[in-house]
């Protein structure tokens, strides 16, 4: 009851007519900036942090978590219509939004992703008003091999679903992996496949190898079979969703904070690990699997929720234990510091107000967003109407100044080309290209947690199954690698006596 009231005092706050102002900005950069390719929100809180000096800290921390949201809206409009994720989150997003967008659903996807984000923020921000003492209790007694062991369950939950072969899926996910090794080892300052270039020595960040696998492999693979099929614009089709739309996304909607939520509050790869887990959980649960590749809506509206629900997450550790665990998060602690103010269990005596003023625009910033996104998704998809090479013209020009972006140097536009080309040859055999991302996203930091683990055990390999957590979450995933072998046995129908 204390957290209610607190948050009912929270809203006095957030529906000042200033912070509501504040909140408004923030969708909209937020929004805009998650739109274009490698642009995500951590850059944009980074960018517009010195120019919120001036304000309140209210209404500054207001305006951060509007652009927070608003950036995941807006990461999974590209996603959907162009194939081309504005943020590594959105990723999921193109795997089935963008054949929908192909097939002239793309305003249904939008809407799907926009309600999704609307219902895991919701719920997301729920349990941060509810749980979140006891979600950042749980968050500090996680292991290394506790986390190690829900990558690796990352891993083969997804290359287990993915096309219709298993080598191939693992094929993908080593070559992410190979691609996340890249650069200087983290404890021994060791270069590893450097090949003597300087510039791979930070690696090779995870917006270009994204954007280049998703909208360069696809506009070349486009443009190689333009001519011959002579394909004319993408049909848009009609703007809502429709009754068998709503009875197909209503309990991924749903699913999707379940998963989503749990992992923002911890140290284990942001808002990735849920909405590659919900798609994987929603290809398991759909009856119409089938879909699945060919543009599923079930597949974009339980990871856009989770992506959402993982927002709030994420801010639930950074409030009550000052742990950032995504690239936002460790910029706005920043915020906090530059103002003087030390996230932490005590932050919600010493600084009520703000706090609760936070949480509560984080459910006016919501409604926003999707009073401004829902009505825009049949003008978004209108996008497609535009001539294919001229739209894949464009694509490719923005996927270019995304990349330019994350480093202001031209070796990553030389980087993008030699990523599209992988692209295109993946998509040539048959190989999925979403394990390639989920490696390179997740290899490096499950790399730094198995070494963790292992140090703490002596080198001795028991280390990593110590934990009752551990040890199930390897059960979990022996079960995921054992059905298909037992599934056979279990349809077999009983001998005649």
């Amino acid at each position: 009851m204390d957290s209610l009231s607190s948050l009912l005092d929270g809203f006095g706050t957030a529906l000042s007519p200033g912070n509501i102002l504040w909140a408004a900005l923030g969708v909209l950069l937020g929004t805009a900036i998650g739109v274009l390719p490698g642009i995500g929100p951590a850059m944009a809180v980074a960018l517009l942090l010195p120019v919120t000096y001036g304000l309140e800290p209210t209404a500054a921390f207001i305006m951060f978590a509007g652009i927070y949201y608003g950036g995941m809206f807006g990461g999974s409009t590209t996603s959907i219509l162009l194939n081309t994720p504005g943020e590594t989150a959105s990723v999921v997003a193109a795997i089935e939004g963008y054949p929908m967008a192909r097939s002239g659903r793309g305003a249904q996807a939008l809407a799907a992703a926009a309600i999704g984000h609307f219902t895991g923020g919701m719920i997301g921000t729920l349990l941060l008003v509810l749980l979140a003492p006891f979600i950042a209790d749980w968050a500090v007694d996680i292991q290394a091999a506790d986390y190690f062991a829900i990558m690796v369950l990352a891993f083969i939950a997804v290359t287990s679903v993915l096309g219709g072969s298993r080598i191939r899926g693992f094929a993908s996910l080593l070559t992410g992996l190979t691609i996340g090794l890249v650069g200087l080892d983290a404890t021994t300052g060791q270069q590893r496949l450097t090949f003597g270039v300087l510039q791979l020595a930070d690696g090779i960040d995870v917006v270009i190898v994204a954007v280049g696998l998703f909208a360069i492999g696809e506009a070349l693979w486009v443009a190689m079979h333009l001519r011959r099929r002579a394909d004319g614009p993408i049909p848009v089709g009609r703007p809502w969703l429709g009754r068998g739309d709503l009875r197909r996304t209503w309990k991924p909607w749903l699913r999707g904070p379940a998963i989503g939520f749990p992992f923002g509050a911890i140290p284990a790869g942001g808002a990735e690990i849920p909405t590659f887990l919900s798609y994987a959980a929603e290809k398991r649960l759909s009856r119409h699997r089938d879909e699945f590749g060919k543009g599923a809506i079930e597949g974009v509206a339980g990871p856009e929720s989770a992506a959402s629900a993982s927002a709030a997450g994420t801010l639930a550790s950074m409030l009550t234990l000052g742990l950032p665990t995504t690239a936002v998060a460790a910029v706005m602690l920043a915020a906090f510091q530059t103002y003087g103010i030390q996230p932490g269990p005590l932050l919600f005596e010493r600084e009520s107000e703000l706090v609760w003023g936070l949480i509560a625009s984080l459910f006016v910033g919501m409604v926003m967003l999707l009073v401004l996104n829902l009505p825009l998704a049949p003008v978004w998809a209108k996008l497609l109407r535009i001539p294919r090479h001229y739209l894949y013209a464009g694509i490719l020009f923005f996927a270019a100044v995304g990349a330019y972006a994350v480093g202001g140097d031209a070796f990553d536009l030389f980087l993008l080309l030699v990523i599209g080309l992988l692209g295109l040859l993946m998509r040539r055999y048959g190989l999925p290209v979403l394990p390639a991302v989920l490696g390179v996203i997740l290899g490096p930091t499950a790399e730094l947690q198995l070494r963790r683990a292992l140090q703490i055990s002596d080198g001795s390999l028991s280390g990593l199954v110590d934990t009752p957590l551990s040890t199930g979450v390897y059960a979990l995933v022996a079960a995921v690698l054992l059905w298909p072998l037992l599934r056979p046995l279990a349809r077999r129908p009983p001998r005649a006596g």
